[in-house]
């Protein structure tokens, strides 16, 4: 496994969680009415609007010049 691979499972796990949490908290002020528990569902789904983005915008983060990274060749990718 690649530290990219464990970093995409991670952001997608907390993706995951911040929609659970996000969920949650709407049904809660549904519940009490409070407006604490709309503001945080609002960020929670926010942030996980957010990690989203990133998440899919991994797999094309690299370097601007196309050039390989430092180690590369020891990983039989450089040029």
């Amino acid at each position: 496994m690649t530290l990219l691979t464990a970093h995409r499972i991670l952001i997608g796990t907390a993706v995951a969680f911040f929609i659970y949490y996000g969920l949650w908290e709407f049904a809660g002020w549904r519940v009490t009415g409070a407006a604490g528990g709309i503001v945080r569902g609002a960020v929670s789904l926010a942030g996980a609007g957010g990690l989203g983005w990133y998440f899919l915008t991994l797999r094309q983060r690299g370097r601007p010049d196309g050039k390989a990274g430092p180690g590369a060749a020891a990983r039989g990718g450089g040029r």
